[in-house]
């Protein structure tokens, strides 16, 4: 079978490559073409476009590179024509992927969609496409399948998380081996998650730092995205004590006392590591006023989203700043707040479906052969 692959940031990346090593394992003459990151392009095939080329965040930001972004979908639709894929799999990454749904649709292609767009958040009108233009969904929280089920009577099928599979499989080396790798104190290590877009980083990672003279007796660490290059990070380094490791996300998160993280799907990680955790979130001013007025969510982390209360600290927009930061990161070191934080996160952990979501996705795609 020939498969053609679309995500547009390095989740969809990870989530799409364990996909691909499981198709493998089921059909032996897979074939790919995609649209994505170095983890499917280890898996084989030919990478059409990095994500990196391709991630714009919040709407200010989309309008400016709108030109970039129809040329991108224009130069999607006409490769995927010339490929003739027997499926298309298209992975989150909604403003994209439902145009060329609907385009693929229209040229009798297959349409398996992976990780849901959050019609349940906001856009809920895309049901109507998603019903006329999608095959099959295939999604991962477990609040999604009666939403789509009950509410609209579109079947889909809860595959369970595939972050589960992803840190179950990563074998990380022992605390003193991580370490001695990174040139670590014996310090206990606070991770800073500043998000994986240079829009993000530009605006997270200067407050997190300022954490650093306050909190003393830990040491903090910086997790580099993959996406972007070490000399990007540099500016922001050249005032504080601070490590920074590219690349390495998981490695320390698995040895790390606390995070403070960038909204998105980082949160749901750092859960799944039992770190607790400040989830801040700032956006274009234009676009979180936008958002705001569109969005219906209580919260904005997939860790209080699927428990449906506040686990975890949320500071979003003008909360989050170093005052407000500091008292927030005092109360995740606090022994007693720690422990209520485990037990939501064991509970959150049996929430979402147990292990193996590439398996059961491969299994429901080539049984439909």
């Amino acid at each position: 079978m020939k498969y053609y692959i679309i995500v547009g940031e390095a989740s969809g990346d990870l989530h799409a490559s364990n996909l691909m090593k499981s198709l493998k394992k089921d059909d032996s003459e897979a074939e790919f073409r995609f649209w994505g990151g170095d983890l499917m392009q280890a898996q084989g095939g030919t990478l059409v476009k990095h994500y990196r080329d391709l991630a714009f965040m919040g709407f200010a930001e989309v309008i400016m590179n709108l030109r970039t972004i129809l040329k991108n979908i224009t130069l999607c639709k006409q490769d995927v024509l010339d490929y003739k894929p027997d499926i298309l799999i298209l992975v989150d990454y909604p403003g994209f992927n439902m145009r060329i749904a609907e385009f693929a649709k229209k040229n009798k292609i297959p349409v398996h969609y992976y990780i849901s767009p959050q019609i349940w958040a906001w856009k809920e009108n895309r049901i109507h496409k998603i019903k006329r233009d999608v095959d099959e969904m295939y999604v991962i929280l477990p609040f999604e399948k009666p939403f789509y089920e009950d509410k609209h009577q579109f079947p889909v099928h809860f595959v369970g998380h595939p972050l589960l599979d992803a840190i179950s499989n990563k074998l990380s080396p022992s605390e003193e081996e991580f370490r001695k790798t990174h040139h670590l104190g014996e310090k206990p290590i606070i991770a800073l998650l500043p998000g994986s877009r240079k829009q993000e980083i530009n605006k997270m990672l200067s407050v997190m730092l300022e954490m650093i003279e306050d909190f003393p007796t830990y040491q903090f660490v910086i997790a580099g995205a993959p996406s972007q290059e070490f000399e990007f990070y540099q500016p922001f380094l050249k005032n504080y004590n601070v490590k920074f490791i590219s690349n390495k996300t998981y490695d320390l998160l698995a040895n790390s006392y606390a995070a403070i993280v960038t909204s998105g799907t980082a949160t749901l990680e750092t859960a799944l590591f039992k770190v607790p955790q400040i989830v801040c979130y700032k956006a274009n001013s234009i676009s979180y006023m936008i958002a705001k007025r569109l969005v219906n969510l209580k919260f904005i982390s997939l860790v209080n989203l699927i428990m449906d209360k506040e686990v975890v600290t949320e500071l979003l927009q003008d909360d989050f700043n170093p005052k407000r930061l500091k008292v927030e990161l005092q109360k995740i070191l606090d022994e007693n707040h720690r422990k209520e934080i485990f037990m939501n996160y064991f509970e959150l952990e049996k929430m979402l479906g147990g292990k193996g979501a590439s398996d059961r996705i491969a299994k429901l795609i080539t049984s439909k052969e």
